[in-house]
């Protein structure tokens, strides 16, 4: 039996790429001054105006949406794999797990314990496979040994909308600056992880690709799977891509952007690497 996935868009995953996949993505909300719009909606420079206002939050999918993203999985498959931002960032997986129990035949949901272009690589595994002939159990099966295996690690050029927000104290911004410290954070098992900071932007990024390649198998030959991501400098999104290519040319990759939703959550000036390494042997 056909299999099609089904994610939602905080997987950064760019239109073309998702179709080609058959990938159903369900639009992530942004609320600004209390009217709810998919992300999808909402131009940058809107949102960078509106977050100074600070009248600005997110929203997960309703189950509705989700139903809705199902129905239209099955009009070219028989059984849907639903993935999504981990469960403890949204409350996007709890929607996802509603409308699989009010929809008839075959659906299956999968908390990536990932976001942004770690969630859309696990996806894009999955769809692959699907698209190979697997059935849900092997569909299944990819994505959960990705999720073992991806890593997404981002920095910011400022804690400004941090501090704004109340989850960095204004003493942490102050000395951050001072010290031209640049933070990086970790994706790791559901939620985000503070690393030392670097010194300056271009330090961070390379920290960032470094980990990448070091992160390669050492028992056998391996292919990277990569997401390059960034909320609006494609200069430096392609510096970060081309610093990883010098090392391996051959890998699989896709630019996608942070998005409205990460950006709301962590302010805009962010950037960074999604990867995971398959085993060809």
């Amino acid at each position: 039996m056909s299999v099609a996935v089904v994610v939602d868009s905080a997987a950064s995953l760019p239109a073309a790429l998702a179709e080609q996949h058959r990938i159903v993505v369900v639009p992530m909300a942004v609320i600004i001054d209390d009217e709810i719009r998919p992300d999808s909606s909402v131009p940058m420079a809107e949102l960078l105006a509106q977050l100074a206002t600070g009248h600005v939050s997110t929203s997960g999918p309703a189950p509705g949406a989700f139903a809705a993203a199902i129905e239209e999985a099955r009009r070219v498959a028989d059984e849907v794999l639903v993935l999504t931002l981990s469960a403890e960032m949204s409350s996007t997986c709890s929607s996802a797990e509603l409308a699989a129990q009010l929809e008839p035949g075959s659906v299956r949901v999968v908390d990536t314990r990932t976001a942004a272009g770690g969630e859309g690589l696990v996806a894009l595994a999955a769809a692959r496979r699907a698209l190979d002939g697997g059935d849900l159990d092997e569909v299944e099966a990819t994505a959960r040994g990705v999720i073992e295996r991806v890593h997404l690690i981002a920095t910011l050029d400022d804690l400004d909308h941090l501090v704004r927000s109340g989850r960095v104290p204004n003493l942490a911004r102050r000395a951050a600056n001072a010290l031209n410290a640049k933070p990086l954070f970790e994706f790791h098992d559901g939620t985000a992880h503070a690393l030392a900071p670097a010194h300056g932007g271009r330090a961070a990024r390379r920290h960032i690709v470094e980990r990448c390649l070091a992160d390669r198998p050492t028992d056998g030959p391996a292919r990277l799977h990569l997401a390059v991501l960034d909320a609006g400098d494609p200069e430096r999104t392609r510096q970060l891509l081309d610093q990883v290519l010098a090392e391996e040319p051959d890998a699989d990759w896709f630019i996608g952007s942070f998005g409205p939703v990460m950006i709301v959550h962590v302010g805009p000036g962010v950037s960074g690497l999604a990867w995971w390494w398959e085993p060809t042997s």
